[in-house]
């Protein structure tokens, strides 16, 4: 059985599952749909903050991990194995460690146009995946 790992960030998701099982012979497949979800902040010296802040992520985090569960059954109704994964972390880091626990023979990132502003402050996801990992890297073009 083949292990695949889709990195969503739920920017154009169903494009990318649809271009993965296209693309890869999915049939023997498992398909691992993974968000790597913004960390809490750790603020040294500082409170948790307001209830309502905390209320407010939670619910968002709720709201991501039932999105990957549909993409999930989705996949599911087509006779193809899948799980959907929230982790928060780091995105790059959360998307390489997941691939090296689940031994994923293949990664599946997206890639789309950002600012230079945004690829200062956050980087290339998808170009850091590819240097920072032995594990094959199918990127598709988002554009």
């Amino acid at each position: 059985m083949k292990n695949i790992l889709i990195a969503l960030d739920f920017d154009k998701t169903d494009f990318l599952i649809k271009k993965t099982i296209e693309l890869l012979d999915c049939e023997s497949a498992k398909i691992w749909l993974l968000h790597a979800a913004a960390p809490d902040p750790d603020f040294v010296g500082y409170e948790v903050g307001p209830q309502y802040v905390r209320d407010l992520r939670a619910e968002e985090l709720r709201e991501e991990h039932k999105t990957l569960l549909d993409r999930a059954n989705e996949i599911k109704k087509g006779g193809i194995d899948a799980e959907g994964l929230l982790i928060q972390g780091a995105t790059v880091e959360t998307i390489l460690a997941e691939s090296e626990k689940l031994e994923v023979d293949v990664i599946v990132i997206g890639h789309g146009d950002h600012s230079f502003l945004y690829n200062l402050i956050f980087g290339e996801t998808s170009v850091q995946v590819v240097k920072d990992t032995k594990i094959p890297v199918m990127v598709v073009p988002l554009n």
